[in-house]
């Protein structure tokens, strides 16, 4: 992960182009010409053996005989020079290449890595179409036409989309920051340049297209940090890709990669659209409508001068489950005093089709007036009456001052083209159809909830600790065994471990006598259930009888089942019976949880409809772990079932946040057990007492595989290991990172701050923390941040904050940025010491190379702390009010606070 030099590659001052040419349809020619007929002010050297002069210029025959060093050199040269060249560029103080040449190869491209490692050489490609940066006017592709200026970012694995996407916007006038090809990724990829976009001063908005991610935490740790900046809109190839054929549980079979991708777009708070138009319709429609404070709780306004246009975007929100404001009483009244009688008196409001430009100013203005009508779609069809361009230049002045409230559709072409282009200038959103606006204030919506996640506060789960020495001692059993497939009572003890729970089961002899035995132990009526490592799904061989109410009954029932899994499955081994007691729970919603691991994101969570019909069914959704109890519960939404759990007639709510506990108990499975490779629960009952798990399924994958494991979790989970517990003033205290459902916490300690701390620690003045600021504080990125805190329980049970230091590590973790603050009444006891030791601990063994912090002149008590700690005063002039302190670390071996 680096971002390092990435400013030489879109932002160069001057450019080489290894291997330019005049050779007609010639990839050098065509990067020679790009290059020469654009905007860039630097200097362009053309490199090649063969050429003594080009376009009257200077050619040069080797990298060494360059007047300098070029920023950025863009190769166009067989595959058998290219390693050759990047060594040379590394020697030479290059510091950016774009390798356009393909069919270079494995071998080759180690090699161009190798050569280019030792000087921080970064290398776009191979085999790409390169990328024009056209704020400088800079075309470095052998694109077939230049791009427009403008603030939108487009970076795809695909060349070829490359230049379809710039023929298509060129003609809708819409203008980038960066168009870059990605290649084949060799070193730049999604993840280093959502980096280097996200605080990219030119970028607005960024789109991607994607077909692979080879690295998804670096992807997903580059992708949350972009999405909390500015909106990041996907589009991705191999949506129609089937899951895994065959698996041994149903959230095996059912958690194909495409719906893996869709929850790591999601959680990344991000927006996933379908077709490259719908990825510029939603670029517009965040760029121009986010940020506007509960515009869609308010809903969806529709004005226009035709019945049918109205007509037909209410038919689309209503088929997009997206609401239409109702008109208020005031709200009324005064649209009857400026519309004529026959409006529409509602919501699609009709104005009449010869509505004369003040009609269309007083109803605009009418509606901007009442916060409550939410964003407004202004829908106009052209007619004889009134110019269209006469209705826009009299609106736009209006709708400039709440542009972030409307959206435009100017039905039909040439007759509404002025009327367009004179609310574009004004900053309004604008669509071809109603439909089409609809659709984008429904991304709008879809793209609030996945942000809205990144700035929840969750409750802690009721989960206990969990009591790993049981597991352990099943996985080894089974192992011993020879067996991968646990059976059923083997599964429940895990699940219990983990403080699910389970319905109590007995496993005996494939023998009625066995059966009947266990069956007098727990009382009728029961459920018995085959046992065979080689059938997973019992009930499609008649291996599950319910409801057994006396012996005679499970007697028939066992030998019923001996004969078909004799003649269904002959070569599976029936090696027992597993007894249970029938649950009596009327009212539960049969639901199914499970985890997999997928082989891109690592471990994934299912949750879903669950019941013998379950893959017929298909309600279920994907999320990635680790969980909290808000995203188990988006996870639960995102299902048909979640209407059943909400309570129907006679039907009590379920207990909701003992699903989301079960979900955050197999999030935890996944990251304690690496040999974990699929689980499900089903039927997992839930009612308004809470969850039931009444038959489970787990499989461990082959010795040495892994797949699980908190290391192979896309996101970094809670590093639980450095928690620990230290001796403060007399009292045991504990110092730990902090945790997402620390928010009410951290809001406590914020507020008992006094006005003077608060402004040393944030160089402002404020008593309370936004709960945008507050989430980022305690949701953080354990991948790229960290935040100790101490924390003590008081004698009331209580757990208090006294302190935190925090540090976050730039992309390439070289610098981490500190700050430390402990509580106003507690300085100067050695709290600050004591986190700021455990932070540096920390820093080191993960080989961050230096910490740097920013310390006001005045807060003498930080600079002494800092002194002393080995940090020196670096950088800004004596005579600065902000000192930069900074303190080099050596890297080690182990565990930050062992």
């Amino acid at each position: 992960m680096s971002i390092r030099h990435l400013d030489k590659l879109l932002s160069p001052t001057s450019v080489a182009v290894i291997g330019a040419s005049d050779r007609p349809g010639s990839v050098g020619a065509t990067v020679w010409r790009n290059l020469r007929a654009g905007a860039f002010r630097g200097p362009v050297w053309p490199v090649n053996l063969g050429h003594a002069r080009l376009d009257g210029q200077e050619v040069f025959a080797r990298v060494a005989d360059l007047p300098q060093a070029p920023d950025l050199a863009v190769v166009c040269t067989p595959p058998d020079t290219v390693p050759g060249l990047v060594d040379e560029l590394g020697r030479r103080g290059t510091r950016a290449a774009i390798i356009m040449t393909a069919g270079l190869g494995a071998e080759r491209k180690q090699a161009c890595l190798e050569a280019a490692r030792p000087h921080v050489l970064r290398l776009l490609g191979p085999n790409c179409l390169g990328l024009l940066s056209p704020h400088l006017g800079l075309n470095a592709s052998f694109a077939h036409t230049d791009a427009l200026a403008g603030d939108v970012a487009f970076v795809s694995q695909s060349g070829a989309l490359v230049t379809a996407v710039l023929d298509w916007a060129k003609s809708r006038r819409i203008g980038f920051s960066h168009m870059v090809s990605l290649g084949e990724r060799c070193d730049v990829d999604f993840g280093d340049l959502l980096d280097h976009l996200a605080s990219d001063a030119n970028t607005r908005s960024i789109l991607l297209y994607i077909e692979s991610i080879e690295a998804p935490r670096k992807f997903m740790s580059a992708a949350r940090a972009a999405a909390r900046n500015k909106p990041v809109i996907v589009v991705k190839a191999g949506r129609a890709g089937g899951g895994v054929a065959a698996a041994a549980s149903h959230t095996g079979a059912m958690a194909g990669s495409d719906v893996v991708f869709d929850a790591a777009i999601r959680r990344a708070g991000m927006l996933r659209v379908d077709t490259l138009e719908e990825l510029f319709i939603a670029a517009e429609t965040l760029a121009r409508l986010r940020g506007t404070d509960g515009l869609l709780d308010r809903g969806l306004t529709l004005m226009t001068n035709g019945g049918g246009a109205g007509v037909m975007a209410a038919d689309a929100a209503a088929l997009s489950g997206l609401p239409l404001r109702s008109l208020g009483p005031a709200l009324r009244e005064r649209l009857d005093e400026v519309l004529p009688a026959t409006w529409s008196h509602a919501n699609p409001i009709d104005i009449i089709g010869d509505a004369p430009v003040k009609r269309y100013v007083d109803t605009l203005q009418a509606l901007l007036a009442d916060p409550d009508t939410g964003a407004i779609l202004f829908a106009h069809a052209p007619t004889a009456i009134v110019r269209s361009d006469d209705i826009a230049r009299a609106c736009a002045p209006i709708v400039r001052e709440a542009a972030g409230r409307v959206m435009a559709c100017w039905l039909g072409d040439s007759a509404v083209a002025e009327a367009r282009r004179l609310f574009e200038d004004a900053g309004v959103a604008d669509y071809q159809t109603p439909e089409q606006a609809v659709k984008a204030f429904g991304m709008l919506a879809t793209y609030q909830r996945n942000q809205a996640l990144l700035l929840q506060a969750p409750t802690a789960s009721e989960n206990g600790p969990p009591d790993r020495g049981v597991v352990r001692a099943v996985f080894e059993g089974v192992r011993a065994a020879g067996r991968s497939m646990l059976n059923e009572a083997e599964a429940k003890a895990v699940l219990a471990a983990y403080g699910i729970p389970t319905v109590r089961t007995l496993e005996v002899a494939p023998t009625a006598e066995a059966a009947a035995l266990a069956a007098r132990a727990l009382g009728y009526p029961v459920a018995l259930k085959i046992v065979s490592p080689q059938i997973s799904h019992k009930s499609d061989v008649g291996g599950v009888a319910l409801d057994l109410r006396d012996e005679s009954a499970l007697r028939q029932a066992a030998d019923r089942m001996r004969a078909r899994v004799r003649e269904q499955r002959p070569e599976a081994g029936l090696t027992g019976f597993s007894v249970q007691p029938m649950a009596a729970r009327p009212h539960a919603v049969e639901l199914i949880v499970g985890a997999s691991v997928d082989p891109v994101f690592g471990p994934v969570l299912l949750f879903g409809h669950g019941g013998t019909a379950v893959e017929v069914l298909a309600d279920r959704a994907i999320g990635l772990p680790p969980l909290n109890r808000v995203l188990a519960r988006e996870l639960v939404s995102r299902t048909r079932v979640s209407r059943l759990l909400a309570g129907y007639r006679d039907h009590a709510p379920a207990k909701l946040d003992a699903i989301a506990d079960v979900l955050i108990a197999l999030s935890q499975l996944l990251a304690d057990w690496p040999e974990l490779a699929e689980l499900d629960i089903n039927p997992l009952w839930a009612d308004a007492e809470g969850v039931l798990a009444l038959d489970a399924r787990v499989l461990l994958s082959a010795p040495g595989a892994g797949g699980a494991g908190a290391s192979h979790f896309a996101i970094a989970p809670y590093p639980a290991e450095l928690v620990q517990r230290v001796d403060w003033q007399g009292r045991e205290i504990t110092l730990r990172p902090i945790r997402p459902e620390d928010g009410p916490q951290h809001r406590e300690f914020v507020e008992q701050l006094t006005p003077e701390d608060l402004r040393l620690r944030f160089f402002s003045s404020r008593r309370e923390l936004p709960r945008s600021e507050l989430a980022r504080l305690t949701q953080i990125d354990y991948e790229r941040e960290m935040a100790f805190i101490a924390e003590l329980e008081e004698d009331d049970g209580r757990r208090r904050t006294l302190g935190v230091a925090r540090a976050v590590c730039d992309p390439d973790n070289v610098d981490a940025e500190f700050a430390v603050i402990v509580r106003s009444d507690l300085k100067g006891r050695g709290l600050g010491r004591l986190l700021m030791d455990a932070l540096i601990r920390h820093l080191t063994a993960r080989g961050t190379q230096r910490m740097v912090g920013f310390v006001m002149r005045e807060n003498s008590a930080m600079r002494e702390l800092s002194r002393s700690l080995g940090f020196t005063a670096d950088g800004p002039a004596a005579e600065a009010d902000v000192l930069r302190y900074v303190r080099p670390l050596a890297a080690t071996a182990g565990t930050a606070l062992a």
